[in-house]
């Protein structure tokens, strides 16, 4: 289908692998799907008891990409629910995130619930973008709640990342890590103005010889308020960290809370925190290159959020 201007701009935000119309894809338009596609080994089925779609990934699945961007550019309520269901083997990458287009006085929210049923020796990477833009007054809301289930040997990436814009979020994140099934938590978040953000992420490694590495990287400025809970709970012999750094800047406030739970004698957990402001010595150093404070502080911030 032809897609407007608005929405095409956004999808180049959101989508940085880009979303086309070929292969497996869905896209979902101001609470409606509006257009989809399968491939030979991914097969996409509409949801009969409520919105959302069922991802069916089959094991012969090798080096493809599954693209279910969102967008939103009317005021309103969205909710939806998406499930995995990724068989033995399967390689696969799937790119997903909401973008808000803003123009009136209402609130736009969008609550992404997705689930992910991994099978055995499989390898999933999911990247989940959220963005805002409008110059509308209505609150720009996203809370996305994610529930992941790796098998046996396999192996899930998850990199999540706030671009800007969005006024409020809510990350609810809950993973169960099988027998020598690895996680890579990769989150990066900045926030303005008066925003806030609120991010959950339990991770339970049940499994013997299952590992988990969690990484935060977020900005805080303006009087913006982030908290940041990450937990993990070692129920066997397992490994994990649990890494959080942030730049506060402005009148901002950064809670971080790492949480680390061994219930079992060989599980190794450990967990690292840190909140600062940018170095005066940095900022000093871009500027005899000729930038202004501002330009320098910019540079500093892109290069910490990579």
């Amino acid at each position: 289908m032809e897609l407007n201007k608005v929405t095409e701009d956004v999808l180049k935000v959101i989508d940085s692998y880009g979303f086309r119309q070929e292969g497996a894809y869905s896209l979902r338009l101001n609470g409606m799907a509006v257009c989809h596609g399968d491939s030979r080994h991914i097969r996409i089925v509409q949801k009969e008891d409520k919105p959302g779609i069922d991802i069916h990934i089959s094991g012969e699945t090798k080096g493809e990409q599954v693209h279910i961007p969102v967008i939103m550019s009317q005021e309103g309520v969205d909710i939806v629910y998406n499930d995995f269901y990724i068989e033995d083997g399967a390689d696969v990458t799937i790119i997903a995130g909401c973008g808000i287009h803003g123009e009136g006085c209402s609130e736009t929210r969008h609550d992404g619930i997705h689930s992910f049923h991994v099978g055995k020796n499989a390898n999933v990477k999911y990247i989940e973008n959220h963005y805002a833009e409008g110059d509308g007054t209505g609150s720009k809301v996203l809370n996305p709640v994610t529930k992941i289930f790796v098998g046996e040997d396999s192996v899930f990436t998850l990199e999540t990342t706030q671009i800007r814009g969005v006024d409020s979020t809510e990350r609810e994140n809950y993973i169960e890590l099988a027998e020598n099934a690895k996680l890579f938590v990769t989150e990066k978040l900045m926030t303005d103005g008066n925003q806030t953000a609120v991010s959950n992420m339990d991770v339970e490694l049940n499994g013997e010889n299952s590992s988990a590495q969690i990484i935060s990287r977020t900005v805080g400025k303006g009087t913006s308020r982030q908290v940041f809970h990450p937990k993990a709970v070692g129920n066997n012999l397992c490994h994990a960290h649990i890494q959080c750094d942030s730049i506060i800047m402005d009148q901002a406030e950064i809670s971080s809370i790492p949480e680390i739970d061994a219930k079992h004698v060989d599980a190794q957990i450990v967990h690292e925190a840190a909140i600062g402001r940018i170095n005066d010595e940095q900022l000093v150093k871009l500027r005899t290159f000729g930038m202004t404070e501002q330009e320098a502080e910019s540079v500093i911030i892109e290069s910490f959020l990579k």
